[in-house]
């Protein structure tokens, strides 16, 4: 909240679990790999300007601390389920939590408990209530345990990590994990963990303020079979007690210790445990890989330049000699054919249109980003901010779709106006809508509810809609685009084109170059979304996104140009698919991630996944297709402006 992003570190993602019986606090068996999100933040001084609803709370002594619930998670069901779906214990009456649309979008239930927690107050082995497990209860909990759900609390906005200690390496270390099991399987036997203990950090500064401040918040769950004396519950001493097996118990104690300790984290800094991990060597490696993509081709964009701006305009009127003239006459002669109107030249103008508008929302979102205000600390934040910065670039989508279709000498502008507010926006509420579908067939607490899909309709058709036709009645009513040449009524004769000018082998080449720049970043982002990680890396992220720009600018103009000295004048959507057919690439590798990282099984989930990767694959081909297009045209109408044309 109080801090910016800066370039930070991450690893490798991976799957974690609790492995232990007794105690989470150890590394057992090499079934499971743990895993934790990556970032750095820089902590702001006290004094900071802190943002609404994530501003320090100052707790006095005794005062009552609310730990709040959230959804069960599972990275093998990627389908969240409410924490009361389970028979843990309720209060007597649940309330939700504000949420925001981000929030909601997202699956998050974040619900009031019944444990008590009062600042500075050490408990042990209190006794949160005992519940009686019906046949179908007992059923939950092992399908559950099976699909390696993890619970999930929060306390003061911060969540419930549970600290694993890394064995079999000489300087030891700790790391952490989101959440906690909701119990382990051994050898068939069900164990569920029905005692927890709270460890939780608070840091204060008399000279600065009054009161202490949360700043860490760890989990420890048991299996336990608790005493039971005559009503009087009792916790077993020691480490080698038993444990909770479901199958033999018709009732479930649930207990609980608090702990508290003195920190020296600062409020601001309170996110790092969350966040550290090593490894930003493979960023900085990724990086470097990404740079040496764009010098590559800056080096043949400035070769092309140079062999074309420069020459034409020193030598033009000069006598060449036939090597000369036989190099470079081929995109001369097509001057009067290269701004002929392309096919489908709607559909190009909307897909152009809807890639600056993604392009647009990129951009904001990350300058938030950048800044601090997307931290992990709002929840649902950064969804939301894509959601209303998409809807109201509608503008910019409506501007440039009427400037494109205007300068194709384009009449029919209600109906390209119409597809640009409906096509691809509609493409992505119809898998999302079918997808949620399916979820709530799972009855999971990830269905966005009905009047949630009203409220993104009504930004659809309230905001977004109205904003592209005023972009679009702002564009048809500038001048045309002028272009240096004039286009001939007969088109000309393309002749002949070599093998390794053919559509499919150019929009391959000029696809992998652009996802080969982002591809290590990528992993990390997916690792996010799919491992339910935190992803703060937004520095790292801007970097790479400069470095996508460039690259799918100069590889669409270079093979633009290489199109041209062939005297193929059809380059309009070549130069679009030149670049933005790297969402290919995209889609190919969310299948292997899916296959090699995820444990994935059920067919909904299956569904889930690749219907969201569709969406963003397409997202992607819309971004990276728009800006090769643009950066062709820019290059194009700039070479046949340098021309003397009889």
């Amino acid at each position: 909240a109080a801090s910016a992003a800066h370039f930070g570190s991450a690893g490798p993602v991976a799957r974690a679990a609790c492995n232990a019986m007794s105690s989470p606090m150890s590394w057992q068996g090499s079934r499971w790999s743990l895993a934790v999100a990556a970032t750095g933040l820089l902590a702001a001084p006290s004094s900071a300007l802190y943002l609404p609803g994530v501003a320090p709370i100052e707790y006095q002594e005794g005062g009552r601390v609310e730990l709040k619930v959230n959804k069960l998670t599972s990275v093998k069901t990627q389908l969240p389920y409410g924490y009361y779906s389970l028979p843990y214990c309720q209060p007597s009456t649940i309330m939700e939590s504000v949420e925001n649309l981000g929030e909601i979008l997202e699956g998050d239930m974040i619900e009031n408990s019944p444990y008590e927690v009062f600042m500075l107050q050490n408990t042990s082995c209190k006794l949160l209530c005992k519940r009686k497990l019906a046949p179908e209860d007992k059923n939950k909990f092992e399908s559950m345990i099976d699909d390696e759900y993890l619970v999930n609390w929060i306390v003061d906005n911060l969540p419930a990590a549970t600290r694993y200690v890394k064995k079999g390496q000489k300087s030891g270390g700790t790391t952490y994990m989101n959440g906690f099991p909701v119990g382990i399987n051994r050898n068939g036997h069900y164990h569920i963990h029905n005692h927890v203990s709270l460890d939780l950090k608070f840091h204060t500064s008399p000279n600065e303020y009054e009161g202490y401040r949360i700043v860490g918040f760890e989990v420890e769950p048991y299996s336990m079979l608790q005493n039971n004396n005559g009503g009087k519950v009792s916790c077993p001493d020691g480490t080698n007690y038993p444990s909770f097996e479901l199958a033999p118990h018709d009732e479930i104690i649930y207990t609980y210790d608090v702990q508290w300790s003195e920190s020296d984290v600062r409020w601001a800094s309170r996110w790092d445990n969350y966040l550290k991990m090593t490894g930003g060597q493979i960023h900085w490696f990724s990086i470097l890989n990404s740079l040496m993509i764009m010098l590559f081709l800056s080096g043949m964009v400035a070769m092309i330049l140079l062999r074309t701006l420069h020459r034409d305009i020193t030598k033009y009127n000069e006598l060449a000699s036939a090597e000369e003239a036989a190099e470079e006459t081929g995109w001369k002669l097509v001057h009067g054919d290269v701004f002929r109107k392309p096919r489908h030249s709607k559909l190009l103008a909307v897909s152009v249109g809807s890639g600056v508008q993604i392009f647009g929302m990129s951009f904001v979102t990350l300058v938030f980003a950048l800044f601090g205000l997307l931290s992990p600390a709002h929840r649902g934040a950064l969804l939301q901010c894509c959601l209303l910065l998409y809807t109201f670039m509608g503008i910019a989508a409506g501007y440039v779709t009427s400037r494109l279709y205007k300068m194709f000498n384009g009449v029919d502008w209600k109906a390209t106006t119409l597809l640009q507010a409906f096509l691809y926006p509609g493409i992505f509420f119809s898998i999302f809508f079918v997808l949620n579908l399916l979820i709530w067939g799972q009855k999971s607490s990830g269905a966005v509810p009905f009047t949630t899909l009203f409220a993104v309709l009504c930004l659809w058709f309230g905001i977004s809609v109205p904003l592209v036709f005023l972009g679009a009645y702002f564009g048809f009513r500038k001048p045309n685009i002028e272009l240096p040449v004039r286009t001939n009524q007969i088109p000309r004769q393309i002749p002949a084109q070599p093998w390794f000018m053919h559509p499919v082998f150019t929009c391959s080449v000029g696809g992998i170059l652009p996802f080969g720049a982002v591809f290590t970043e990528l992993f990390f982002i997916m690792s996010s979304i799919w491992q339910h990680q935190f992803y703060y890396l937004f520095g790292f992220l801007a970097l790479v996104l400069v470095i996508l720009v460039i690259t799918c600018a100069e590889i669409s103009i270079a093979l633009t140009y290489f199109q041209l000295t062939s005297e193929d004048y059809r380059w309009w959507w070549r130069s679009f698919l030149s670049s933005g057919s790297s969402a290919v690439f995209v889609f190919m590798y969310s299948i292997v991630y899916f296959t090699s990282r995820l444990q994935i099984e059920k067919a909904v989930s299956t569904m889930l996944y690749f219907g969201y990767m569709a969406i963003m694959s397409i997202i992607f081909f819309l971004f990276t297709g728009s800006v090769g297009c643009i950066a062709a045209f820019c290059f194009v109408r700039s070479i046949y402006g340098s021309i003397k044309i009889d």
